[in-house]
């Protein structure tokens, strides 16, 4: 199955490394709109290149398309691809709109190709330990879940065009904290209600770079939400902790890839063994899991099928930050059981 990548920036690395490690798939080529770096990225990866990525769309050899572009045009470019028959993959947020989801939802059921959105911290073990933990209501009703993002980036991280901006990244909560949210809601389920305060503390931008919540989740627990790239000088936490009648576990490291703390009734003799396993730590936030997106991409178009990170999973976290957005500039609590937070959807994705 061949490949392309659109937009040679920070994250296209990753995509292009993780497609080396997938038998039978072949990276043809990429397209950024700064020739020097499409130039230096195709040279490294041996594929061709572009500087207009309809250039790409119109590849008859290109199966799958991944969309490694400033947030703001991961809407247009991925229904551009559809439109052209393209299975697609977007990086993280899908949009920074609903509209722009529901779009691109749309446009995927309309043309028939899949829409994939790299949600990769979900194939992380730990993760997946935990996703079963709570399936398997061994920590009985769950009380609390909280994420928290203690994450730092210089201003010089938003002197480019686009990071920070409203219009092509938003922030802290959108950007960087949005793979924690994810986790939360996937692992806790749908968000009723949220009340937020947002700040720009420590930076110069549009967007902010602290966000906190307090939550309320359908099954009757609350939730806590703290997000920021204000925690100099370094990273310090990307973590998510739920609280349950018969256990507490968190998963924390860089790229929520570590069990920090696990104690869960039955499974208390083995805790040692628990916070051992799986806990190699990555060098980069984008952790080493995307791979797996990939992997699963591949297989839902072969079996046509859904893929597990689609659409409908990812706009959740979307509505979520938005409802955020919104709490803090009207001061009050959303409401997210009215409205369009979310809409019917596939179910819950499980990844086994």
């Amino acid at each position: 199955m061949n490949f392309a990548i659109i937009g040679c920036g920070r994250i296209a690395p990753r995509h292009a490394q993780a497609l080396q490690e997938i038998p039978d798939v072949n990276l043809v080529a990429v397209a950024d709109i700064k020739e020097e770096r499409a130039v230096k990225f195709s040279t490294q990866y041996h594929t061709e290149y572009s500087v207009n990525y309809f250039d790409i769309l119109d590849r008859e050899d290109v199966d799958i398309v991944n969309i490694c572009t400033p947030s703001g045009l991961h809407a247009e470019m991925a229904i551009t691809a559809m439109q052209a028959g393209k299975d697609v993959i977007v990086e993280k947020p899908m949009a920074l709109s609903l509209a722009d989801a529901d779009r691109m939802l749309a446009v995927s059921t309309s043309t028939k190709r899949k829409l994939s959105i790299v949600l990769q911290n979900r194939y992380n073990k730990p993760m997946r330990d935990l996703y079963q933990l709570v399936r398997s209501r061994k920590l009985g009703k769950i009380l609390l879940g909280n994420t928290t993002v203690r994450w730092y980036r210089p201003q010089e991280y938003y002197q480019d065009e686009w990071h920070g901006t409203l219009a092509m990244d938003g922030g802290a909560l959108m950007n960087q904290s949005i793979h924690h949210i994810d986790a939360l809601q996937w692992c806790m389920g749908k968000v009723v209600s949220v009340f937020a305060k947002t700040g720009t503390l420590a930076h110069k931008m549009e967007a902010e770079d602290t966000g906190v919540a307090v939550l309320s989740f359908e099954n009757g627990a609350l939730g806590v939400i703290e997000g920021s790239t204000i925690t100099y000088p370094e990273n310090l936490e990307g973590s998510i902790a739920l609280f349950g009648e018969h256990g507490s576990v968190k998963v924390g490291g860089t790229a929520l890839n570590q069990k920090t703390f696990w104690k869960v009734d039955g499974e208390l003799q083995h805790e040692r063994e628990l916070l051992t396993r799986e806990t190699l730590d990555p060098a980069a936030v984008y952790g080493t899991s995307h791979k797996h997106v990939f992997e699963d991409m591949i297989e839902s178009v072969k079996l046509n099928r859904e893929p597990r990170t689609n659409g409908y999973e990812a706009r959740r976290s979307v509505a979520l930050v938005l409802a955020m957005y919104e709490s803090a500039r009207l001061d009050r609590i959303i409401d997210m059981t009215q409205g369009n937070w979310y809409i019917d959807d596939l179910g819950r994705s499980s990844i086994q």
